[in-house]
């Protein structure tokens, strides 16, 4: 049979994406608000201090929309995606990101993230919340940590071998405290991201030192750190494994409460040059250049 479909009618008949970068804070919050607490830490970029380090895609199709951010600083690169599974497969085609970054994304985009990146962890993670009136505070003296503390911090985030490259500007603008035993630094707990201008928070690097564990010292520096967000943030999230019933406890002891699941991993670009990512952008931005828009047909 003779395929007597004109090019243009070929082209009509394929899905049409429009991907365009968000600068508008505003119009990125609506996008954001509806996740609720799956995308407190993408809403924490929204404050005036972190937001120029971070990239906000859109991309809009005919079964919905998507949202990636890819941010910089504090730890290092991060990944976080939102929305309709298709749209996300043509943003990430088009704007993967740095080569390494640390990705999360709801289950229902795995299969779209491993298409475009290795990932080195693939556990279920739960992601918990925590407000003034739901924290219960935990017994137990710890100390907050600063910059200079850098060494100690360091040596116990390496005690089981592996490298720690924590740096003092991270401790001293984030709220970490940790418990003293004998002298030394035994336990730490920290922040993801601590952002008061959007009243937002991501506990996190949560550590004992192996011979200190067992004594609750993992509830003391979670609830320290904590309590000194709550007294200018409305939520405090943090991400455990959804198999670490033990961790689960502590937290659901101080008070936070399951909001979702979700995956949280290191991940590396398949396309390590960038090549294939830079070809499809030009393509699309010279498709959607009467648009000012990047136009991808599927």
């Amino acid at each position: 049979m003779v395929d007597t479909t004109l090019p243009n009618d070929r082209e009509a008949a394929r899905a049409r994406y429009s991907v365009e970068r968000l600068t508008d804070r505003e119009t990125i919050r609506a996008l954001l608000v509806p996740e609720g607490t799956y995308a407190a830490y993408a809403q924490a970029q929204l404050a005036p201090s972190l937001f120029p380090q971070s990239e906000w895609w859109s991309a809009s199709g005919p079964a919905g929309r998507a949202l990636v951010l890819h941010s910089r600083g504090g730890l290092g690169p991060a990944l976080l995606t939102v929305g309709d599974a298709a749209a996300l497969d043509v943003l990430l085609s088009l704007h993967p990101g740095p080569r390494t970054c640390f990705a999360s994304f709801r289950p229902e985009h795995l299969e779209v993230v491993q298409r475009h990146f290795l990932l080195t962890r693939k556990e279920l993670m739960v992601r918990m919340s925590i407000t003034r009136e739901t924290f219960r505070p935990a017994e137990g003296e710890a100390v907050r940590l600063r910059g200079r503390d850098i060494g100690p911090i360091n040596r116990l985030y390496s005690a089981e071998g592996g490298p720690a490259a924590y740096s003092s500007r991270h401790i001293e603008e984030e709220v970490y405290y940790g418990v003293i035993a004998e002298g030394s630094l035994v336990g730490i707990a920290g922040t993801h991201v601590d952002s008061p201008a959007e009243r937002v928070a991501v506990v996190g690097n949560v550590f004992t030192h192996p011979r200190h564990r067992g004594r609750g010292l993992a509830t003391i520096t979670t609830s320290a750190v904590t309590q000194a967000l709550l007294e200018h943030c409305d939520l405090a999230a943090l991400t455990v494994e959804v198999s670490n019933a033990p961790a689960l406890a502590v937290y659901a002891k101080l008070g936070y409460r399951q909001q979702c699941t979700l995956y949280e991993t290191p991940a590396i670009r398949k396309d390590p040059l960038g090549l294939a990512s830079s070809l499809r952008r030009l393509a699309a931005g010279w498709r959607g250049r009467r648009e000012g828009k990047e136009i991808v047909l599927r």
